[in-house]
């Protein structure tokens, strides 16, 4: 075992060669843990949904987990801080994993839901603490930099499985194992971080640490409120549930907005999201996660319940959606100290998802699968410029000793975005769907039979779908036709909610506009040697805001 370590010691490598390595790769583990969970429920959802029954609850398998996520991020890494790492990382570890089978074994969506809420704690840890880990083990940047492609790649390599992963367990085994695939995973990481990750114990601040306990509890419950508003407007109106939640989320918006002005480390950054330099961006990082997460989680619903493919097939087509933003990150990097400025690639991104976006709202199904998967593809390459951007320009806009605390609020925003874009498309699309189902039943004199239309999930479950027909030819119905109609219904309502997406993203290139300019030009080092057996020349950055 690798001895415990007094104290944090400054240097350019804490462990030597081999011993990095092992812990590298336990921390590449903990980082695929992440990014294939966030990958692989997609594509399995609309199964998930058929099976357990629970439209309703669609959204909230994807916030649940988002909302979990977003208050622990900041909360953790802070005593991460403090305390040390290593233990938060085993815990966070074993809770993910533990979750993964709770999710697995789940019974109706509740289950499943409150299961996701509890993945998405273990999550949250791992993702406010496995970069600082990285830091703490490489003190020198530029060492660093270099290490880090273990991470990234790992990253990458989960986001281009997942989906294609998903839709194979879903259509040859069962949706179950999409979240059982976890437990290999996460027993690796935990034997690598165990093993390997030394247990540093960092200097303890003097005087009392005060932590945004209060804070944390007041962003839940804004975020659940404003949820369950955006959930239940539709459907209900103005009604006193209505107004009671509009006045739920109103009040702990205002107390979160005081309180955490007071806090040495909040939870919501107030200050700096007053940053007149930064306000675009966190608005256009928000906008982002919106645009990505609708698309991951509702475009796997087209595809199968609206144009009949299997699982395998959803996942194939999107999986360039994933693979477009990890290939969007390399060719930024590569392309952003050529050019005058960075926020050039911002405009780029923005415009190449939007493009996308309406020729996905344009195209049916019968168009090959090379058309989707271009689509698809030139999506997540826009979404990959403007990710990797946002990080870059507001890193070299704050001073060095603000660049963690901006880089996590982004990370935060991306994730409030995607809970905004799930419950905004989730809620659109039930009511223009049911919405959509009654005018065509009322066309065949059968609005009786709105009931047994009303959710999505038919569309998935074929043999429902069958008993079903059957049932209304038996009554007189045409059976056929009512389902075809229930089918357009139900892309009709997905295409409008790519149509918000979109929407985010002609609203993001609008705000680029208002991003100061930034140049980053980077500058061979000097005495600096090749990179491994690569030979790439080491570099260190300068940036010139305009």
């Amino acid at each position: 075992m690798i001895p415990a370590i007094a104290a944090y010691q400054p240097g350019r490598q804490l462990l030597p060669f081999r011993e990095s390595l092992l812990a590298m790769l336990g921390i590449a583990f903990v980082a695929m843990l992440v990014a294939l969970d966030q990958t692989i429920v997609g594509t399995a959802l609309p199964r998930i949904v058929a099976d357990l029954k629970g439209f309703d609850l669609y959204a909230w398998v994807a916030t649940s987990y988002m909302l979990a996520s977003v208050i622990t991020i900041p909360i953790f890494g802070r005593l991460g801080d403090l305390f040390g790492r290593k233990p938060f990382l085993v815990a966070a570890i074993a809770l993910f994993t533990g979750a993964s089978v709770l999710c697995g074994i789940a019974s109706n969506m509740l289950f499943l839901v409150v299961a996701r809420g509890l993945q998405g704690i273990g999550g949250g840890i791992l993702i406010g603490t496995v970069f600082a880990v990285v830091a703490d083990l490489f003190p020198d940047p530029r060492l660093r930099l270099r290490w880090l492609v273990f991470v990234t790649s790992a990253f990458g390599l989960a986001n281009v499985v997942g989906p294609t992963l998903g839709g194979m367990l879903t259509q040859s085994a069962s949706w179950r194992f999409v979240f059982f695939v976890n437990v290999p995973v996460g027993l690796a990481s935990l034997l690598f971080v165990l093993r390997f990750v030394p247990p540093l114990r960092h200097l303890r601040e003097s005087g009392p640490i005060r932590l945004d306990w209060l804070g944390a509890c007041v962003v839940a419950a804004t975020f659940g409120a404003l949820q369950l508003l955006i959930e239940l407007l539709p459907k209900e109106g103005v009604s006193m549930m209505t107004i009671v939640l509009a006045a739920i989320t109103a009040a702990c918006g205002a107390i979160l907005w005081f309180w955490e002005r007071r806090m040495g480390y909040p939870v919501v950054p107030v200050d700096m999201l007053l940053d007149r330099r930064l306000a675009a961006l966190f608005v256009m990082s928000a906008l982002g996660g919106f645009a990505l997460f609708s698309l991951v989680f509702y475009v796997p619903l087209l595809f199968q319940g609206g144009y009949a493919m299997s699982p395998h097939e959803s996942g194939m087509l999107i999986t360039p959606l994933l693979l477009g933003t990890t290939v969007g990150s390399v060719l930024n990097n590569r392309l952003v100290t050529r050019i005058p400025r960075a926020n050039a690639l911002m405009y780029i991104g923005f415009a190449l998802f939007a493009a996308a976006c309406l020729a996905l709202v344009g195209i049916t199904g019968h168009q090959p699968h090379y058309v989707w998967m271009s689509c698809m593809g030139l999506s997540g390459l826009g979404l990959g410029l403007v990710a990797t951007n946002l990080t870059i320009c507001s890193q070299q806009i704050v001073a060095r000793d603000h660049i963690g605390a901006v880089t996590a609020l982004l990370q935060s925003l991306r994730i409030f975005g995607g809970m905004l874009g799930t419950a905004l498309t989730g809620a659109l699309l039930s009511h223009l769907y049911v919405s959509g189902v009654h005018r065509s039943l009322d066309s065949y004199q059968a609005t009786q039979w709105l009931q047994s239309f009303a959710s999505p999930d038919l569309r998935v479950d074929h043999s429902q779908q069958a008993a079903l027909i059957e049932h209304l030819i038996m009554a007189g119905h045409v059976g056929g036709p009512m389902m075809e109609a229930a089918r357009h219904a139900l892309i009709d309502s997905i295409h409008v909610g790519l149509s918000l997406a979109e929407g985010a993203a002609l609203l993001g290139l609008c705000l680029a506009w208002f991003v100061p300019s930034v140049r980053v030009a980077y500058a061979e080092a000097a005495g600096e040697g090749a990179v491994g057996g690569a030979g790439e020349v080491a570099a260190k950055g300068a940036a010139q805001p305009e």
